[in-house]
């Protein structure tokens, strides 16, 4: 019996690859950068399952070029790369890889917000620059981490990792979420506020929600007026949440103190972009859930909802 056909957009694990051997053919596409838009929709006319990265956009026009697919699987805890109702309506399962990034994607979080708190980018270039003749008072001073109000947009798993985080470094931790998360308020002494209370109170604020109809643009213009001037963002969701030309104006004006990005709009971000001109932002490459071993994890679980759905199986964490 003819094996099924899996399409992997990218170079992942090799122990991801093997397990997925187990049960197709399996084809890779190895080059560092995103699969051609008119070569993905050529190879996925052959495919029974697409292990796919957020560069991939699943979309009507790929769907019906794919009469075979079976499941697509991202590789993401994220999905907005996905129409899950055109999915859907072809009976075609979707997945993600929930909780094996939340701890390392947390680490993230936590390590911009410090970098971006301590200014230790600036004072790395300060360096570098030969700018460092003396010791001063001033030189470099940035805010206090510990024993500030942390303000958590979004309290899902990775929120809930990053209070944990923020609860050793002895601070106040508000929270704007859909629901209240009682186990989290327990461990960690969350409170639930509203988001305009949390913008207002809080010295770092760390976004965290998915992308939605709901959530696109939800920090803009009169969110940012509402922070402190002494204030930190962070945002380590989508860069779709964030209305970047009301951040870059809130920063250039002062309103807030200072920015941390892994997450742009337009991804890469062009480098001419106005907020890569500010000394007060801390830009990073989308590297949320980057450590070995995670992306490893993310690609075996990736692998093994499509191995479980192409044997008839309901995948491990279906969307």
């Amino acid at each position: 019996m003819k094996k099924p056909k899996v399409l992997v957009t990218r170079q992942v694990a090799n122990e991801a690859v093997s397990l997925l051997e187990t049960a197709a053919d399996v084809e890779v596409w190895k080059q560092d950068e995103p699969i051609p838009r008119e070569l993905f929709l050529e190879k996925v006319e052959s495919s029974d399952g697409i292990l796919a990265m957020l560069t991939e956009r699943i979309d009507e026009e790929l769907l019906d070029r794919a009469q075979r697919l079976r499941v697509v699987a991202n590789m993401a805890v994220g999905y907005d790369n996905i129409d899950l109702a055109a999915c859907k309506k072809r009976d075609i399962w979707v997945t993600n890889t929930p909780d094996v990034l939340t701890e390392a994607t947390a680490d993230l979080a936590f390590a911009l917000m410090m970098a971006t708190g301590r200014r230790l980018m600036e004072a790395n270039r300060f360096l570098l620059n030969g700018e460092w003749k003396s010791w001063s008072p001033s030189l470099l001073a940035g805010q206090n981490v510990y024993g500030a109000t942390l303000g958590i947009i979004g309290m899902g798993r990775i929120g809930e990792a990053v209070a944990r985080r923020a609860k050793g470094f002895g601070m106040r931790i508000l929270y704007y979420n859909r629901s209240q998360k009682q186990q989290a308020e327990a461990e960690t002494g969350a409170e639930l506020v509203s988001l305009e209370a949390l913008l207002r109170e809080s010295d770092y604020v760390v976004l965290l929600t998915p992308l939605t109809a709901e959530t696109r643009l939800l920090m803009g213009e009169k969110q940012f007026s509402w922070m402190k001037p002494t204030s930190v963002f962070i945002n380590v969701s989508r860069g779709g949440t964030v209305d970047e030309t009301a951040l870059y104006q809130a920063l250039v004006n002062k309103q807030i103190w200072a920015a941390g990005l892994d997450v742009f709009q337009q991804e890469p971000v062009p480098l001419d972009h106005p907020l890569l001109t500010l000394p007060n932002v801390v830009a990073l490459p989308h590297i949320g859930s980057a450590t070995e071993q995670t992306r490893a994890e993310m690609a075996r679980l990736a692998a093994a909802n499509i191995v479980a759905v192409l044997g008839g199986q309901r995948p491990l964490t279906p969307l």
